[in-house]
């Protein structure tokens, strides 16, 4: 099952997912297949129209995330990536999220790379989420740990983060033990989660 088709079952799985919902999505779907330009307007309206409670069956989504991830893989292969950094432009918190948690199912390679920067930038701890999750996997290495430090200092649970066991190398160590000392410095510590990565880097049980 594709994540498309996944996420199309949770929601028509949805007790609040009626059938005037449903409706405007079959609707909206199809005027992105013959009219791709209309994806913006339906991108807009989806969290008023699906709602934005978490489904039973896709419990890392949204209503809105997964109509809105619906309405992206609807588009022609050759649009998704500058339609995708569009709506991730000019949206709201909640629309560059479904941007994010979306590209791991669009066919856009690398391309999206630019809107995880933004995102990791951000100061918005849901927005980090999202950018951590599959598709960053395009990220250079340098980029992505900078990126779980970001989560670190903000307090965004290590779990969230995607391939973390993989890629977590001796230079991330050597970062997180930097911040471990500073604010050891100033009385504070880091994650309890962040203290158990760095113990498993460096073999070493380090004080938080």
């Amino acid at each position: 099952m594709t994540e498309s088709e996944r996420l199309r079952a949770a929601l028509a799985a949805e007790p609040g997912h009626d059938v005037r919902a449903r409706e405007w999505l079959a609707d909206a779907l199809a005027r992105i297949v013959e009219r791709p330009e209309t994806v913006g307007r339906s991108f807009a309206a989806a969290g008023r129209t699906v709602g934005r409670a978490p489904l039973a069956d896709a419990p890392d989504w949204t209503a809105d995330e997964a109509a809105r991830a619906l309405l992206l893989a609807a588009l022609p292969p050759d649009r998704v990536a500058d339609e995708a950094a569009a709506l991730y432009r000019y949206g709201d918190a909640n629309e560059k999220r479904a941007v994010l948690k979306a590209l791991p199912a669009l066919p856009v390679g690398a391309a999206a790379v630019p809107l995880l920067h933004d995102a990791i930038r951000s100061n918005d701890a849901r927005l980090v989420t999202a950018a951590l999750g599959p598709y960053a996997g395009h990220l250079d290495q340098a980029m992505w740990r900078q990126a779980v430090l970001k989560c670190v200092f903000m307090d965004v649970s290590l779990a969230t983060v995607d391939g973390l066991a993989e890629r977590a190398d001796a230079e991330l160590a050597t970062m997180l033990a930097a911040l471990a000392e500073e604010r050891a410095a100033a009385g504070r510590s880091i994650p309890d989660d962040a203290v158990a990565l760095l113990t498993t880097l460096t073999g070493e049980k380090k004080d938080a």
